[in-house]
């Protein structure tokens, strides 16, 4: 059945771009130029993914994703933010949001957003994935899942953002080496100035929160002073 996608921009040359790659994807869209208009149809129709901008008159992206999230809404939402968004605001996103783009973007970028959240909402076993072993990594007492986008400590399940579970895979794929910053700012945000390293710094704070013992003595998520930040096996 062909996927339903909700744009709600009011920038007619992005809603033109997202239309005409979305729909020769295959998908039907709607899109709405306001934030009213967009909450409007979120909640009187059935939509399969949302992409929403930030700054939207009458009522703006996080206020949206709030609002349907209030309302159980529960269809999966893309936000897409200008560079020079304040980092409250992004990480304001993060509460309700599945995931975000900043702008400029490629249509191809936000398709394979798309696709990877719409993975991670597939059920195991309806994907053509049932016979294929999941995708595991595991260092001490930590276990993720990358087929189904889950995470263990200590053999129970913990609630990540993506933004976070993008961050913790990333690390866990380079144990033991020290990354800086500016390279995760890069690599998870795609930012590439200076400036923005706060957000670095509370999704670390975050991810310590959810994965350590005791969040103010991290034994896997270490900082390297004057460097960065290594994930390692816990000393014993």
């Amino acid at each position: 059945m062909m996927k339903k996608i909700l744009v709600v921009d009011d920038e007619p040359s992005i809603v033109t771009l997202l239309t005409f790659n979305l729909e020769k994807e295959g998908y039907q869209v709607v899109s709405a130029v306001d934030g009213k208009m967009g909450v409007d149809l979120a909640l009187s129709e059935d939509f399969d993914f949302i992409i929403l901008d930030v700054m939207l008159p009458q009522m703006d992206g996080i206020e949206i994703t709030k609002k349907l999230r209030q309302e159980k809404i529960e269809t999966p939402i893309l936000v897409l933010t200008a560079k020079d968004d304040p980092i409250d605001r992004i990480l304001g996103l993060e509460i309700g949001a599945d995931d975000y783009l900043t702008k400029p973007f490629s249509p191809r970028e936000v398709l394979a957003r798309m696709k990877a959240i719409f993975r991670r909402l597939e059920p195991r076993g309806t994907a053509d994935l049932s016979d294929q072993p999941a995708e595991m990594l595991q260092i001490g007492d930590i276990l993720a899942d990358l087929t189904n986008y889950q995470v263990s400590v200590k053999g129970e399940k913990i609630f990540l953002t993506p933004k976070e579970f993008e961050l913790l895979i990333y690390f866990m794929k380079r144990k033991g080496r020290v990354i800086d910053r500016d390279t995760l700012l890069n690599r998870i945000w795609n930012f590439d100035f200076d400036g923005q390293s706060r957000i670095v710094d509370v999704h670390i704070s975050h991810l310590r929160e959810k994965l350590e013992r005791d969040p103010k003595h991290p034994e896997y998520l270490v900082t390297v002073r004057g460097f960065g930040y290594k994930f390692q096996e816990p000393h014993s």
